[in-house]
């Protein structure tokens, strides 16, 4: 096992993996920008190293400094969260390159799964569901020809990236030049990449997600489904688990086809396998994320695994023993609502002094938080300040405790999109289950 960690992140996923290095008796070192220097993690950290000014490629996309603080502080292992440099490649290469084990699958394996076009296509030789797509298009003439043939409406998405940057639905030819112009911009300013391809758009797609662990003893395990479909920008809001929308003997065979996958590809750690589910219930591979998604907790409280725990295992080289699919039995069922410094109306992000915060609690109810009362929101970075996680026996119960934490959840200082949520939790087809990525849309509270 490891002996000192460097948390390469910031935020309540940065507390997070601090946590499973105390249950795993590791020692921790956080670094942090300027304007991070009083934030949880690194108060909680055994060392901590500030590493920039407060621009994110300036401190947490600062590779040099990152590298020289883990040699610094003599850490032998990285563990990069999520967002930030956690499906780089070039950056797991260079721990690699510079003795440090990279806390997530090889860069080999990033560079297959993380970019879409090459995932699209060992999908396709995996034989898991796609919808009518293409390769890397060449300018809009390309897109324009290409669209006509899979059928509009289509939707243009960046190979190298997510989140909604870099991605265009298209419903007329008289659209597709322009639309493929904007999209490669935004892709090359958001991931260095300007590659953009096409698939068909789905009109009301609930969004699906497989969560797996690979070991390096050849072991996949996988976790269930979560519901990822309330969105807004293409931003995940409220995730579940497991979906609404699914049965046992589809859980069953989504997880023997991602297991195949995987196992072929020999990958090793964390990874969520991302699927779109049409009207009529059939399921189509998106992409896969290679590291440990902001909503695991959901996965964690109806398996009783500790996720982050398990993905340091595997990366120090254990043989994992889990339950995995059909020997799984999740229990109950839980919810996540993030809760960010925003409008909850525009969105627009609202940093400042959180005057006062008081957290809920309670049986069923955990909040994952990367901020406290006197802590100062930073403009620089992605506006979640924490999470709430609800369990209950059933979808109604679990819903029920949301409701309660959200209610009871004190942020003063500053607007957050707890109202937001609240709504959504009373809409009657959320609570009757039946969403879809466009509900948020429809929402009028």
């Amino acid at each position: 096992m490891f002996g000192k960690i460097l948390i390469a992140n910031r935020g309540e996923i940065a507390m997070r993996v601090l946590r499973a290095c105390r249950n795993l008796g590791i020692r921790a070192v956080a670094i942090h920008s300027d304007v991070d220097a009083t934030a949880p993690h690194v108060r909680f950290a055994d060392e901590a190293v500030c590493v920039g000014p407060a621009d994110p490629r300036r401190s947490y996309l600062n590779i040099p400094q990152i590298i020289a603080a883990a040699e610094i502080t003599g850490a032998d292992a990285v563990h990069p969260g999520y967002g930030f440099l956690s499906e780089n490649a070039e950056f797991a290469e260079l721990c690699r390159r510079c003795g440090l084990n990279f806390i997530g699958p090889t860069p080999e394996a990033m560079r297959l799964w993380g970019d879409k076009v090459r995932a699209r296509e060992a999908a396709k030789r995996f034989g898991l569901p796609l919808l009518p797509g293409t390769t890397v298009l060449r300018d809009g003439d390309d897109a324009a020809t290409q669209a006509a043939l899979v059928g509009y409406p289509v939707i243009l998405k960046a190979a190298g990236g997510g989140g909604g940057r870099g991605m265009r639905v298209v419903r007329e030819e008289s659209e597709i030049r322009r639309a493929f112009e904007m999209a490669t911009s935004e892709a090359q300013a958001g991931f260095k990449n300007p590659d953009v391809y096409l698939e068909k758009f789905v009109e009301e797609p609930r969004h699906i997600e497989l969560q797996v662990l690979g070991d390096s003893h050849g072991h996949i395990f996988t976790f269930g489904e979560r519901e990822c479909s309330l969105q807004r920008r293409h931003q995940k809001i409220i995730e579940e688990a497991p979906s609404p929308a699914m049965t046992p003997d589809k859980r069953a065979e989504l997880s023997a086809a991602c297991t195949r996958a995987l196992v072929e590809t020999g990958y090793t750690s964390l990874g969520t396998l991302e699927f779109l589910m049409d009207e009529r219930g059939n399921l189509y591979f998106m992409e896969m994320n290679t590291r440990v998604q902001v909503e695991h907790p959901v996965t964690e409280l109806v398996t009783g695994i500790d996720l982050v725990e398990n993905q340091i295992r595997a990366a120090a080289g254990e043989a994992l023993t889990l339950p995995s699919g059909r020997a799984l039995g999740l229990r109950g069922h839980a919810l996540e609502c993030r809760i960010n410094a925003e409008d909850p109306r525009t969105f627009v992000p609202w940093p400042g002094l959180i005057t006062e915060y008081l957290p809920p609690g309670g049986g069923g109810v955990r909040v994952d938080s990367g901020v406290y009362g006197g802590f100062r929101v930073p403009n620089n970075y992605d506006p979640m300040l924490a999470k709430v996680i609800t369990h209950g026996a059933t979808r109604a119960e679990a819903i029920a405790r949301m409701r309660t934490a959200l209610d009871e959840f004190i942020i003063g200082g500053i607007r957050t999109n707890i109202p937001l949520h609240q709504a959504l939790l009373r809409d009657p087809d959320v609570v009757a289950g039946k969403m879809s990525t466009r509900t948020i849309e429809r929402l009028r509270f």
